[in-house]
């Protein structure tokens, strides 16, 4: 059971106070590139060869949004809050999972393809807490990010749990997950540890 403690820790919230300067950020670059990509080894789940999902949580938007500050040399106090608001709905609620979801060929030729046959497939994508029905992604409320022609090779998902559900994975119910569509069908029955320990960091019990 967490502690009411842990439970603000995992829902912490990304502020605009929060965020460190540029000059601030330059300083612990290096060392912050370090941890959040030894963090992000426990929340990347290949979905088969071709599909990959990277959990988000508050740790890596932030990482995400002092980067793009970074990088895109971003100091006037709107395009902050720019960067701020495109990005921390990111970060899991407490009652829910969200995720990039990577669908990648090397081949451009062939990812074409692939990505027409794909329509629709980023609402086939679930995870399932035994003993409860699966849950099916709620995708790309950002925006639209696929024609009748072709699906996006990046989407954003979002997997909204019930009470029962995340009470059942605190008692060690198995958590599965995977795709189902025509063009791409793929199911693990059984997620890792190391990436269900990490994940169970995002959901509180109220």
């Amino acid at each position: 059971m967490q502690t009411s403690n842990e439970n603000e820790k995992h829902m912490a919230k990304i502020t605009r106070e929060s965020l460190l300067t540029l000059e601030a950020y330059a300083k612990i670059r290096n060392e912050s590139s370090a941890k959040i990509i030894a963090h992000k080894k426990q929340r990347k789940i290949p979905l088969g060869t071709n599909i990959t999902l990277i959990f988000e949580d508050e740790s890596t938007i932030r990482y995400q949004i002092q980067e793009m500050l970074h990088v895109e040399r971003i100091f006037q106090e709107q395009e902050i809050t720019h960067e701020l608001a495109t990005y921390a709905p990111l970060v899991p609620d407490g009652s829910n999972w969200k995720a990039t979801m990577m669908i990648e060929y090397t081949d451009p030729i062939e990812r074409a393809t692939r990505l027409s046959a794909m329509v629709g497939i980023e609402d086939k994508v679930w995870v399932k807490i035994a003993g409860h029905k699966s849950v099916y992604a709620i995708a790309d409320e950002d925006l639209e990010r696929e024609t009748a022609e072709k699906t996006s090779s990046v989407h954003f998902l979002r997997f909204e749990l019930t009470r029962e559900m995340i009470q059942a994975l605190h008692q060690g119910a198995v958590l599965s997950m995977g795709v189902e569509h025509p063009a791409y069908t793929v199911t693990i029955e059984e997620v890792e540890a190391k990436y269900r320990d990490s994940l169970m960091n995002d959901l509180t019990i109220s």
